[in-house]
């Protein structure tokens, strides 16, 4: 299967759709190529998106003539495309000095379920009655990559060649489960974890992503701010590493790693995520903003 061509790409719910008991869902880009749609939508400010002819970002048809108001976005990929969601831990040197463990060697890896995948704002991100417990909400801004086609045992060198793009994401965690085991899956696997977006964008629009910048803001706080060069294993180093001996398929996400600044870092006193909190995960040039009001789960 051929990488389609596009440059950013929205997985959404046009406006004269969005009171329908079952809203239509499209594909397009937004019109204008240099608006965050994250924080423009936020902010209520109009967003038109040019159609395309698919329903899938994997395979997006062309683009039409139809021209639409986007009324919200949803996660650039369904959950059923997904499958299971690759991870890699402690994958900035800044954050594994601030958390006191030694540089990795090799990627730490743990996974997500297909059901961690969640939309942005609105749709609300859950803390789960676990995290609420002891107070252990925390976030986590990450760069993902989505594969574009599958891929097994590829080799650094070509391993770009089965990359489709770049959204942002936030690995949302339960520190109090993660701490109490040594393996992550269950901590950070809980449903809505893992909110993706606002939109997908071409590899060949970031043919360095270490030329990006990533900036986690809570409540407008700037918690974390890292260029991407600061990456332990690079974009093709991950996906190399993971595909050997394992098929990873067209649609699957992998998340690349978050820099310093996370809640349970931070000194003297530890940060969580509480009800009512929202997070932008920031990621400039190009995939913009993908902010999430925090809701507990009743």
């Amino acid at each position: 299967m051929a990488i389609p061509s596009f440059t950013r790409l929205m997985r959404f719910v046009p406006r004269e759709a969005a009171a329908r008991p079952t809203s239509r869902v499209l594909i397009g880009e937004p019109e204008d190529q240099a608006v965050d749609v994250g924080a423009a939508l936020y902010r209520k400010q109009d967003v038109w998106a040019r159609v395309w002819s698919g329903s899938s970002v994997i395979q997006p048809g062309r683009v039409t003539e139809s021209r639409i108001l986007v009324d919200r976005v949803l996660s650039p990929l369904s959950r059923d495309e997904v499958g299971t969601v690759r991870c890699i831990g402690l994958n900035y040197f800044q954050h594994a000095r601030e958390v006191n463990i030694e540089v990795p060697t090799v990627p730490t890896v743990f996974l997500k379920p297909a059901d961690a995948i969640a939309d942005p704002w609105p749709q609300p991100t859950p803390l789960p009655k676990v995290t609420q417990a002891d107070d252990t909400g925390d976030y986590e801004s990450e760069l993902a990559i989505v594969i574009g086609q599958d891929c097994k045992n590829v080799d650094k060198e070509h391993a770009m060649d089965y990359v489709l793009g770049y959204t942002a994401a936030n690995d949302v965690s339960s520190r109090g489960a993660q701490f109490a085991q040594t393996q992550w899956c269950f901590s950070k696997g809980f449903d809505g974890s893992c909110p993706i977006g606002p939109l997908i964008v071409s590899k060949t629009l970031v043919p360095d992503p270490s030329k990006l910048h990533v900036r986690g803001k809570l409540n407008d706080t700037v918690m974390q701010d890292c260029s991407l060069d600061d990456l332990i294993f690079s974009v093709p180093e991950i996906v190399s590493f993971l595909s050997q001996g394992t098929t990873l398929r067209a649609g699957t996400v992998i998340l690349t790693g978050t820099p310093a600044g996370v809640g349970a870092g931070i000194k003297p006193n530890k940060v969580s995520i509480k009800h009512g909190d929202t997070f932008a995960v920031e990621i400039l040039p190009h995939i913009g903003t993908l902010i999430n009001d925090f809701e507990n789960e009743s």
